[in-house]
């Protein structure tokens, strides 16, 4: 059975499914790098390479290859909460408060090493980039589809709403940009 032979079957039916039932079906995938090796996009100019594994009405699978020099912008997932899993290398891990209609304040950070599974609440506000020698390789699948991200800019004091084809940093593109915001300084 191939790599997405084993997501449709493991994630097709899920309709509207919970947070537990997403971690479950991640781990049953139990997916490595030569698993997702043919998928992997290279970075460029930005934090990460973004591609789309799987998507259906109720969730989608994401694969990212990280910069080496870069992390994302802090940002939330819209209306969407979901899992990562580290497949392989390690990641700076910064979780946010945000007190109202301020910047967010770092609140935890902490290394993720490979074989690690980090749960993305609804709301929550968290950055990530690669920590180590090994190349930065995550598997992402959040519920219902991304839409509606926030990113935050802490030195301009602002927020975006980006459009679904834009990743967790500022966008260079004003068709990305559906709304922005100032914010009050910390």
């Amino acid at each position: 059975m191939t790599f997405q032979e084993r997501i449709a079957m493991l994630f097709g039916s899920l309709l509207k499914p919970s947070s537990r039932q997403l971690f479950t079906a991640l781990k049953q995938l139990d997916a490595r790098l030569e698993d997702v090796f043919p998928f992997l996009k290279e970075p460029d100019n930005k934090p990460y390479g973004r591609q789309m594994i799987y998507q259906n009405d109720h969730l989608e699978i994401l694969l990212m290859q990280w910069s080496s020099s870069m992390d994302c912008s802090p940002h939330d997932h819209g209306q969407s909460y979901g899992w990562v899993q580290v497949i392989s290398g390690s990641s700076d891990h910064s979780i946010y408060e945000i007190p109202s209609d301020s910047l967010p304040r770092e609140r935890v950070k902490r290394k993720e090493k490979s074989g690690s599974f980090l749960n993305v609440g609804k709301g929550m506000i968290h950055k990530m980039g690669s920590a180590g020698e090994e190349p930065l390789i995550t598997l992402h699948v959040y519920s219902p589809p991304i839409s509606g991200m926030k990113v935050y800019d802490l030195n301009k004091c602002a927020v975006c709403i980006v459009s679904e084809d834009c990743g967790a940093w500022w966008p260079e593109e004003q068709k990305q940009m559906l709304k922005t915001l100032q914010l009050k300084g910390s």
